[in-house]
């Protein structure tokens, strides 16, 4: 690694977005902290990194856990000096299932991880890249569609995801007095192991079930890049990236 490199952090670095935005990270040149609940699935998108030429450390991490989220970053500060990235993308879903069946365990587990460990990480990212010389970095959301509009029965997906809206929007101007530059990508039907059952037919708004078209997941990887390597003094506030012919805008 260029003693020049750029450090960044992923969340969910283990598999989907993940993993192939970590992994374009590395190809663009920065050192990458991969932080997820699986150390073996970490240690997989490392090896697959290792060909770059690029630094990557190895964290297992748990985002919904205050103290796993500060030893974190401890090791962060600890393994690099500083933090220019961190790409907040770690979530979880509930069981496709009526509302009203929903156990209030199945909320709080979405609602901890997505949420909670989405204000986790940034909290300590604040911590680090203001108190850093050159001071400041970049923090980027994993918002999703489903932080404009739901799908049928996903009220603990779709309520964490419109929170965390609100959230960037707030990193954004609490973080303009440290040079810190906050913003979102909102994905839809990137093909990944999470999206896999949009080809085999998902719910619609109207009750009918539908193929939906998915798009190629590194059309992602490569917006989370652009995103990351922009000057702090720009800044991509939200990002809708989608395939193309997916159900999104118009009447369903």
């Amino acid at each position: 690694m260029s003693t020049t490199a750029k450090i960044a952090l992923v969340t969910g670095a283990g598999s989907g977005v993940g993993k192939h935005s970590a992994l374009a990270l590395m190809k663009a040149g920065y050192a990458v902290v991969l932080a997820g609940r699986r150390k073996d699935a970490l240690e997989q998108t490392a090896a697959e990194g290792k060909a770059s030429g690029a630094r990557s450390l190895v964290v297992p991490t748990d985002v919904a856990d205050p103290a796993s989220v500060k030893a974190l970053f401890a090791k962060v500060k600890d393994g690099f000096g500083r933090l220019d990235v961190l790409f907040n993308n770690a979530g979880v879903n509930a069981p496709g299932i009526p509302l009203e069946d929903l156990s209030l365990e199945q909320w709080k587990t979405v609602v901890d991880i997505n949420l909670t460990g989405v204000f986790l990480c940034a909290q300590e990212a604040f911590r680090l890249m203001k108190s850093q010389d050159p001071r400041g970095g970049r923090i980027i959301n994993n918002g999703s569609i489903s932080a404009h509009v739901p799908r049928p029965n996903s009220a603990p997906y779709t309520a964490t995801k419109h929170a965390v809206q609100g959230l960037t929007k707030s990193l954004s101007l609490d973080g303009r007095k440290y040079d810190i530059a906050c913003g979102q990508i909102d994905i839809g039907n990137a093909a990944t192991e999470m999206a896999a059952r949009m080809a085999k037919g998902v719910p619609q708004a109207n009750g009918e079930i539908a193929v939906e078209p998915l798009m190629d997941v590194e059309a992602v990887a490569q917006s989370v890049v652009h995103m990351a390597g922009l000057p702090l003094s720009a800044n991509v506030l939200f990002m809708t990236v989608m395939a193309t012919k997916m159900p999104f805008v118009g009447r369903g």
